[in-house]
């Protein structure tokens, strides 16, 4: 199979390059302007292949047959099967004439090139911006509904576009991504773009702002997010199914994020304030137009572009952030089914991008004063070590599991039911990792301490105890005052099982001079959250206990961490049908902040709100509590805490809607 390919060694180009020769029998023959040979024969030696299998074609994408030699034009006529267009100005700050040139001329010439070669198929990679500024939902089969095409970018994508559609003559595919980042797995990246042009106002506040400290953000526009290996994958799996051609495909995420939660997305990975309060974006249309003139008058456009300057953010990106379209991928979607090729969830690689940036496209890597070593990765920190997760077949525990056993651990799964752990282990032989199941009841002392004889005859050690298993209870003090044993029940488990586990892993800790025990707990700790008496107080134990232990065994090796979880969406909650209207986070995420635990070994992790709401009950607990009896009065116990059938309701109040976004993560 041969293919040509422009931009080969551009961003996208290189990933894809790499996929396209994995094929049997394939050869790239790839467009290099004179004088860049180099590159490719950089991506030569880093993909590891023959020089006749990753070919130098030497050309230039304005001129005519791209400038392509008679020999080389009279090589590979007849010979390319695919042909790739990747090539372009991807720049919102180059110039208008710069870019139709490039994006728009080169188009044009470069399509005439696949025709004067006979390829089987012209591959155009467009981009989500060929919508232009769209308000509501574009399509695949949508092309001339594109609307706001003022800015050149957006509308010379949408006329590169339109070459192909109206003028190619042979078969053509069109694929447009969104916006690309960095590699999911190891975050690379070429350039600042996109989400990237914040990560320096991210930084900033880093380094001013305690990251506790709660900020405000504003719920605008919808931003779509994927990280280069995806799109390339999609490239290559779409181009060579049978069908398709004259056909559009979106390669998007299924969800898009507003600009709040892409801030505090990456807030969250770089150990920044985070932003739990968020405004819709229509709260601004009650102001007053005279206020907003007036604000517009006090604040010159020249300050607030040396403003940006300095945080190395485009003035021209500022228009983007109420971007207003939203994209369906349903085409694209049907063409990757049961390929395995999706879009991951942007929280679950957001740390590599972090990571990347900071050690690699930061203008200031260099001069920073508090520039420190970069923090150890996941598998440096779980390679060779056994980790043991209670309550591993579900929710939190499962994805931990299986991000830990991805990352080089060995990983002890124990929970109840046989059953479900043997379907656990299944799923972490699936992702190739090193996996042991063990039943145990951990409310029950005799099994815990039969668990860990088992455990240490087997392996002699545990490097890492994550006390995850855990019950909860949802119900009223008033309601509970003839059910004592909600009380026993939670402290049996939350507090006596983890607490026993400790004790009899601590000996063998000791012993080796190393251990870390990670104690989920829940964010009702810090917020003293209403209807979770028992569930709270016995997490509460389990962190008073952990605080006493931590100061007394620190200079022996052994570490502690509390993680104060926020509402997680989990099987503990699914008995109240409330918290399907209300914002949780994803046993994803959950899982990310224990592997966050692991490498940075924190004394504490928590949400910035879970903080704010401590030191609130501390500096003026009359108002705080004021605040969560409003939310006690709100909600109410549910149908099961009061022994009834539960149903789940098909809305909440606007009420409490409003209130459960703005206290984000915190149980009511």
């Amino acid at each position: 199979m041969n293919y040509f390919v422009t931009g080969a060694t551009g961003f996208i180009g290189r990933f894809l390059v790499a996929r396209l020769l994995k094929r049997e029998d394939s050869r790239v023959f790839a467009l290099v302007r004179p004088g860049s040979e180099y590159k490719l024969e950089a991506l030569r030696r880093r993909l590891g292949v023959e020089e006749q299998r990753l070919v130098p074609i030497t050309g230039d994408l304005t001129r005519k047959s791209l400038g392509l030699s008679k020999r080389d034009l009279d090589d590979l006529a007849g010979q390319i099967d695919h042909f790739f267009h990747l090539a372009a100005i991807y720049d919102l700050n180059a110039d208008e004439n710069t870019q139709r040139y490039t994006n728009i001329e080169g188009t044009r010439q470069t399509l005439k090139l696949a025709e004067q070669l006979q390829a089987g198929c012209f591959h155009h990679v467009s981009s989500v911006a060929a919508g232009g500024l769209y308000p509501g939902t574009f399509t695949e089969d949508m092309f001339e509904e594109a609307s706001g095409l003022d800015n050149p970018y957006l509308l010379t994508k949408h006329e590169s576009e339109a070459l192909v559609r109206q003028e190619s003559r042979i078969p053509w595919r069109i694929y447009r991504p969104s916006l690309v980042v960095g590699h999911s797995q190891t975050g690379e990246m070429d350039k600042i773009d996109g989400p990237y042009y914040f990560f320096k106002l991210i930084q900033k506040l880093k380094d001013y702002l305690p990251n506790w400290f709660p900020l405000v953000g504003v719920e605008s526009g919808h931003f779509n997010i994927v990280p280069v290996d995806f799109v390339a994958s999609a490239l290559d799996h779409i181009a060579h199914l049978p069908e398709g051609n004259g056909q559009c495909f979106h390669l998007t995420a299924e969800r898009s994020y507003n600009f709040s939660e892409v801030m505090d997305i990456i807030a969250g990975a770089a150990q920044a304030p985070r932003m739990p309060v968020r405004l819709d974006n229509r709260v601004f249309n009650a102001v007053p137009g005279f206020v907003k003139k007036g604000v517009n008058a006090l604040t010159p456009k020249a300050l607030i572009n040396q403003l940006l300057e300095s945080l190395d953010i485009p003035p021209t990106i500022v228009q983007f952030l109420a971007f207003p379209t939203q994209y369906d991928n349903q085409r694209a979607r049907a063409a990757l089914e049961g390929s395995g090729i999706e879009v991951p969830d942007l929280e679950s690689y957001i740390q590599q991008l972090w990571d990347f940036w900071e050690n690699h496209l930061d203008p200031e890597r260099d001069q920073r004063k508090d520039e420190l070593q970069p923090l150890p990765s996941l598998p440096d920190k779980v390679e060779d070590k056994v980790v043991l997760i209670t309550g591993a077949t579900s929710g939190i525990g499962k994805a931990s599991a299986l991000k830990l056993a991805r990352a080089g651990a060995t990983v002890l799964v124990v929970a109840r039911t046989p059953e479900k752990l043997e379907e656990t282990l299944h799923e972490i032989k699936q992702v190739g990792g090193m996996a042991r199941a063990y039943r145990c009841d951990v409310s029950k002392m005799e099994s815990v301490d039969d668990l860990v004889k088992e455990v240490l005859a087997d392996y002699g050690r545990v490097d890492i105890l994550v006390n995850n298993a855990g019950h909860s209870i949802r119900r009223s003090v008033v309601n509970s005052v003839y059910r004592f044993h909600d009380f026993e029940r939670t402290m049996q488990l939350n507090y006596f099982g983890s607490l026993r586990l400790i004790m009899r892993l601590l000996p063998s800790m000791l012993e080796q001079g190393s251990g870390h025990v990670i104690n989920i707990s829940s964010i009702g700790v810090l917020t003293n959250a209403p209807r979770f008496s028992a569930y709270v107080a016995s997490k509460a134990a389990l962190d008073s206990f952990t605080r006493c232990a931590a100061s007394e065994l620190a200079h022996q090796g052994i570490r502690f961490t509390t993680i104060n979880m926020p509402l997680v969406r989990t099987p503990m909650i699914a008995p109240t049908k409330l918290y399907n209207h209300v914002p949780t986070i994803s046993p994803s995420q959950a899982a990310d902040m224990i592997c966050d635990a692991i490498v940075r070994q924190p004394k504490r992790i928590a949400t910035s709100l879970g903080v704010l709401g401590q030191v609130m009950h501390f500096i003026t607990p009359r108002a705080t509590e004021t605040i969560m009896n409003t939310g006690y009065k709100l909600f109410s116990d549910s149908a099961a805490a009061m022994g009834r059938r539960e149903r789940t309701p098909k809305r909440i109040s606007r009420e409490q809607a409003a209130f459960s976004r703005l206290f984000k993560g915190i149980h009511w």
